[in-house]
């Protein structure tokens, strides 16, 4: 199962960062959903740096599914699970109710649909006052946060034209539709933004 682990440099630059956000914004118990997992390796260092929330994985795609069971294999740690097939954009998600949810650098790299599909997915399994935490690259009043963003956005672009930094007012827009509160925002390295809604 080795060689189905994919690996992502920038896991290993920003899980440090984003475990410092998690440790007191996590409920001490339950159920993590997170969204969009990728190589799964995020979901592998959190199970294993806060082994009292139990971690589930997801992503659309199945050889990100396979990468993500792989490394779950190697860890084998009964607090992360399986991961599971979810699209952010259904309306049926294969898992009903979660204690708290993580989504990391999807955003910028799906269309808007997903982002939306995202937040009315979110309000249907949270409980109120859970938390769902973003992690990305914004604009944030139309403008990006470095000069760095504005390649990377026309990088994007070139891979699909429906991709691309997401204004951060638009985000938190959808998330009121949805009956989320307003966000906690908080800078991170590399020009990222750690973004933190709650269900109301």
């Amino acid at each position: 199962m080795e060689e189905a682990r994919l690996k992502s440099p920038s896991v290993a630059r920003n899980r440090e960062a984003i475990l410092d956000v998690l440790r007191p914004l996590l409920p001490q118990q339950g159920v993590v959903l997170e969204i969009a997992s990728g190589s799964g390796e995020h979901a592998a260092f959190f199970a294993e740096n806060l082994p009292h929330l139990i971690f589930c994985p997801s992503d659309p795609d199945a050889a990100a599914r396979r990468s993500i069971a792989a490394w779950r294999l190697s860890l084998g740690r009964a607090n992360l699970r399986a991961p599971l097939a979810l699209d952010a954009r259904e309306d049926d998600w294969p898992l009903h109710t979660a204690d708290a949810i993580l989504c990391i650098n999807m955003l910028h790299i799906s269309p808007w649909s997903a982002t939306e599909g995202l937040f009315k997915g979110a309000a249907r399994i949270l409980p109120s006052n859970a938390p769902l935490y973003l992690y990305g690259p914004y604009r944030r009043q139309g403008v990006e946060t470095a000069p760095s963003n504005i390649e990377f956005e026309a990088w994007l672009k070139t891979k699909d034209p429906a991709f691309g930094l997401r204004d951060l007012e638009a985000v938190a827009d959808c998330a009121a539709r949805n009956g989320f509160w307003d966000p906690t925002v908080i800078e991170m390295p590399a020009n990222n933004l750690s973004v933190i809604f709650r269900r109301a």
